[in-house]
C-alpha cells in the first residue's frame, strides 16, 4: 500500500494552481490533479489485482476534499474485497444506459408500433385511425405511463366506459392495446403477460361483445328486385354507375373495383386477376368475366393504358366509396353497395343448385371449414364462370311483382 502523504488542508487545496499531481494525504494514493488550464480533479492511484490504476473521483470544487477522501476510502474497501471499483462503475453506467433505452412510455411504444407497421397496412388511413382512437380512448389512462407499468387496471379504465356504449370501437381499442403491449414485450420494454389479452383474461372481466351489441348487416335489395334495379342503373350515365354495375356483376367489394387497373384484365381469357395486395384476405383472386362485364370493358377500353384505372374519379385518382353510396341513395333504394354481395349470396343459396363453396369463392371468402379448405386446392374458375353468368342473367330478368324498398334516410 502506498504511504500516506502529509495531509493538505482545504484552504491549501484552493490555493494550489501549479499544473501537476499533488498528494493530499488522509487516504493512501489520493491526489489532486491540476491541468494546464488550472482545472482540478481528484485521482486515486492504487493497485487493483496485478495492475496499477488511476481512478477519477470527480472535479474540485464540486467534490470537496472531504468528499474525495470518503470516495477514496470506499474504493479502497472494495479493492480489499477483491472488487474492481473502476469496472464496477463502468458496469453500473452501462446498466443504467441500457435501462434508460428501454424506458418507453405507452405513447412512445404505440407511436413506434404504428410507424413500424404503417407500410404493411393496405389502407393508408389505418395509421391515422390507430392514432386517433388511442389518443381518444387509451392515452388519457396510460399514455404517459412507462409501458412496463401498464397493467390490468389501466386497460380496464380505458375500456369499461365505452365497452357497452361503443362496443365495436372498444373492441378495436382493446386489440390495438394488446398488439402494442406485445410489441413492447418483444422489444424488451416490458415483461410478463399481456393485460389486454382477451382469451382467458378480459373475457372473464368484460361481457362478450356479441352479447351486448346487435350485428348490423349491410342493407341489401331483395333477390327479385335486382332486375328492375339494374335496368334503372343502366339508364344512368357516369363512371359511378358503371363502377357499381361492374361491382354487382362481379359480386366484388367496392374497393376492389374502384382500384382496378387495365393491366389486371385479360379480355381474351375473360378473366380479371386482382392482386393479393388489393384483396382483404391478401390472396390473389381471379374473377371470371360474364358477357355484360366484357361489354363494359370493351366500351371503356379506348385509349386505355395498362396502369390506368378502369373507373377513375372525375379529377383523377380512385373513386370515393361515398360516390357509389350516394348513387344508391339518389336511386331511392334502401341498400348500400356492399349489400349487393349479400343479395348475390342469397340468390346463389335460394335460387340455384350451385355448391355453397362456389359462391363463397366468388365472394373471395375464406372457407370456415378448415378441412374443406385444405382439400380445395383449386379456385374452380370455370365452374364459377357458369355461376357468374347465371347471376348476370338473373340481373337482366325483371320480375313483375318485385318491389324495390325505398330508402328511408336523407337523400344525398
Amino acid at each position: 500500500m502506498p504511504k500516506k502523504a502529509k495531509e493538505v488542508s482545504a484552504i491549501e487545496i484552493s490555493r494550489l494552481n501549479a499544473p501537476g499531481m499533488v498528494a493530499v494525504g488522509g487516504v493512501a494514493g489520493l491526489y489532486l490533479h491540476i491541468n494546464k488550464s488550472g482545472a482540478k480533479s481528484w485521482i486515486l492511484r492504487s493497485k487493483i489485482g496485478s495492475k496499477r490504476r488511476d481512478m477519477g473521483l470527480g472535479g474540485f470544487p464540486d467534490v470537496t476534499l472531504a468528499g474525495a477522501k470518503e470516495k477514496a476510502r470506499r474504493a479502497r474497501d472494495s479493492i480489499e474485497l477483491g472488487i474492481d471499483p473502476i469496472t464496477e462503475r463502468k458496469q453500473a453506467k452501462s446498466a443504467l444506459s441500457a435501462k434508460q433505452a428501454t424506458e418507453k412510455t405507452f405513447r412512445q411504444a404505440a407511436l413506434e408500433y404504428i410507424d413500424t407497421h404503417r407500410d404493411t397496412w393496405a389502407n393508408v388511413k389505418h395509421a391515422a385511425q390507430w392514432t386517433a382512437t388511442l389518443e381518444t380512448y387509451a392515452f388519457p389512462f396510460m399514455g404517459d405511463l412507462l409501458v412496463c407499468d401498464v397493467g390490468q387496471a389501466h386497460v380496464l379504465a380505458a375500456l369499461e366506459p365505452i365497452w357497452k356504449t361503443k362496443t365495436e370501437t372498444a373492441t378495436r381499442v382493446r386489440g390495438r392495446i394488446e398488439k402494442i403491449l406485445d410489441y413492447a414485450t418483444v422489444r424488451k420494454y416490458r415483461t410478463g403477460e399481456n393485460p389486454a389479452r382477451w382469451k382467458g383474461h378480459l373475457e372473464q372481466l368484460l361481457p362478450a361483445p356479441g352479447k351486448i351489441t346487435k350485428v348490423e348487416h349491410h342493407r341489401a335489395l331483395p333477390v327479385d328486385a335486382m332486375g328492375a334495379f339494374m335496368a334503372d342503373l343502366r339508364q344512368r350515365e357516369g363512371t359511378a354507375a358503371r363502377a357499381l354495375e361492374f361491382a354487382i356483376l362481379c359480386a366484388s367489394r367496392s374497393g376492389e373495383v374502384r382500384g382496378a387497373k387495365w393491366s389486371e384484365f385479360d379480355l381474351d381469357a375473360a378473366i380479371w386477376v386482382i392482386p393479393a395486395v388489393r384483396m382483404k384476405a391478401k390472396v390473389q383472386h381471379r374473377v371470371p368475366l360474364s358477357a355484360p362485364l366484357i361489354q363494359i370493358l370493351n366500351e371503356r377500353s379506348k385509349d386505355a393504358k395498362p396502369d390506368d384505372l378502369l373507373f377513375p374519379a372525375p379529377r383523377g385518382g380512385v373513386l370515393s366509396d361515398m360516390t357509389l353510396t350516394a348513387l344508391t341513395r339518389r336511386m331511392g333504394i334502401d341498400a348500400v353497395p356492399h349489400g349487393f354481395r349479400s343479395t348475390f349470396r342469397d340468390w346463389a343459396a335460394e335460387r340455384t343448385n350451385f355448391p355453397r363453396e362456389l359462391a363463397e369463392q366468388a365472394l373471395a371468402h375464406k372457407l370456415e371449414d378448415k378441412v374443406e379448405a385444405a382439400y380445395l386446392r383449386s379456385d374452380q374458375l370455370e365452374k364459377r364462370r357458369a355461376l357468374m353468368q347465371s347471376w348476370a342473367d338473373h340481373c337482366d330478368r325483371i320480375t313483375t311483382d318485385a318491389k324495390v324498398i325505398p330508402f328511408q334516410g336523407v337523400a344525398a
